[in-house]
This record gives structure tokens, C-alpha cells and sequence, in this order.
């Protein structure tokens, strides 16, 4: 069973904005700390920014460039800096998400975040002998890439689409399972991560990457993961957090 003990308790997570009132941007932010040396560092080594029609294969560049530098683990921090996860080259899925976004708006490309709250059991692969401590919920920041080169009346790619047209790449119908030295960053080039129900092009065998039915909340759309965290908290509490991050955030992510 899953724990409510170490979950915060002072927010409200219901779905309350349509994604139409998240614009996304460019600027940076707490978390997304694109002025720092250390980001701006990273995002030289990537080279100059995408040309029009480039910016899908610049964005599969970093995040191959960044599975390789920023090593998995099991932080619990979502608010850490982007400059500090590259210092430790050590990042959780999600924070290793956040150096895409910053990579991206980096070069110009507007980015938001679709809020998730995810049932704590998808992760019990992992943890199979701490379930009890398990989250309940887990709060998830899907990044969105604004792209022009997308029709108009669709214009957003969500990191789970970055790789959907590339079966050179090795993609696979295989489920992500959420189990094993592959984490949810990595999995996001090889198969279709699906939130929604929707990616059985993907996954013809019988849908097995629909993972919608982990999804409690659909939270909806925010201008950065900042916004998001400032509404619904992270998932667990400050107290849990100080307590479990320095052990976790060295703690390779992989049985």
C-alpha cells in the first residue's frame, strides 16, 4: 500500500486551468536558471541554436547529450536548479527533464509543463521493499516544446512525441515498466510513454505504453515547473525531503 505520511498537506490538487492559459516562455526561471555559467556552458557545448525545421533533431541531440552526462538517480528535489544538477552530474528523471527545458529556451524555444498526478504504485518496481513508504501521489512536470514547424492549431510537442517519427533509433513497442537500470528519461527514446491512452501506433501490441491508468489528476498546463510546484507542492513534504535527499540523490536509479 501507498503513504500519505511524508506527502505535504496544505494543497489543493485539482485540475483548475484549462491549457489554454499557459502561454509558456522563453525567460528564465528559478529552477530553469538559464543565465548561470554553468547552463550556458552546456548549452555552447550543443553548438548554435536549431535552424527553422531543426529544433525536434537539436532537442533528440541534448537529450542524448544529457542521458550521457547526468548520471540517474533517485532525487527528490523538483526544485533544484538546473546549474546544480549539472555541477553533481546526478538528476532524477524529472530534473534531468529540466535541463532539456532550459536547453531549449536557451535557443529561443518557449517551454511549459503539463502537471500529473501520478499514482504512487506505478513506481513500486522500484521500491519493492519500501512500498509502504511509497508516495500516494506523485506530482509529474511533462515538458511541452513550442514549435512552429507545427500545425497552428496544435503546436505543442510533449517530450513523450520528441522521438515518436524515429524507428532508426531503435524505438520498440516494448512497454516502459518503470523497473530495471531503464528510467523514464531514457525510455522516452526507445518507446511511447503515453499519459493519455492514445499512442497504440506506437504500441501495437495491444496498447501496453498506455499508461493513463496510472494518471489520478490531469493538473493541466503551466508556464514553467516552477509555476507548478508553487501551486500544487511537491511530492513529498519539506521535512521527508531534507531528510531523504542526500541519501537518494546519490542513489544510482537502477536495481
Amino acid at each position: 500500500m501507498t503513504s500519505t505520511l511524508l506527502m505535504p498537506r496544505r494543497y489543493d490538487r485539482r485540475a483548475t486551468a484549462p491549457a489554454a492559459t499557459a502561454a509558456g516562455s522563453t525567460a528564465p526561471t528559478r529552477v530553469l536558471d538559464l543565465t548561470h555559467p554553468r547552463v550556458r556552458a552546456a548549452v555552447a557545448a550543443l553548438g548554435s541554436p536549431p535552424a527553422a525545421g531543426e529544433t525536434v533533431a537539436a532537442l533528440r541531440r541534448a537529450h542524448r547529450w544529457i542521458a550521457g552526462a547526468v548520471r540517474p538517480v533517485y532525487s527528490i528535489d523538483e526544485e533544484r536548479p538546473v546549474s546544480e544538477v549539472l555541477r553533481t552530474g546526478r538528476g532524477s528523471c524529472s530534473q534531468r527533464m529540466a535541463v532539456l527545458e532550459a536547453v531549449a529556451r536557451s535557443w529561443g524555444v518557449p517551454t511549459r509543463v503539463r502537471g500529473l498526478l501520478v499514482d504512487g504504485r506505478f513506481w513500486y518496481p522500484r521500491f519493492p521493499r519500501l512500498r509502504a513508504l511509497v508516495p500516494t501521489e506523485v506530482v509529474l512536470a511533462w515538458p511541452e516544446f513550442l514549435l512552429p514547424e507545427r500545425p497552428s492549431d496544435d503546436p505543442w510537442l510533449p517530450i513523450s512525441a520528441l522521438f515518436a517519427d524515429t524507428p532508426a533509433t531503435g524505438r520498440t513497442g516494448e512497454p516502459f515498466t518503470n523497473s530495471g537500470s531503464e528510467t523514464l528519461f531514457e525510455a522516452l527514446s526507445r518507446t511511447a510513454v503515453d499519459w493519455d491512452g492514445t499512442a497504440t501506433a506506437a504500441c501495437p501490441t495491444t496498447g501496453p505504453c498506455d499508461l493513463s491508468a496510472h494518471v489520478r489528476t490531469d493538473l493541466g498546463h503551466f508556464d514553467s515547473r516552477d509555476a507548478l510546484f508553487a501551486r500544487h507542492g511537491q511530492t513529498l513534504c519539506p521535512a521527508a525531503r531534507l531528510l531523504a535527499e542526500p541519501f537518494l540523490s546519490r542513489h544510482p536509479a537502477a536495481h
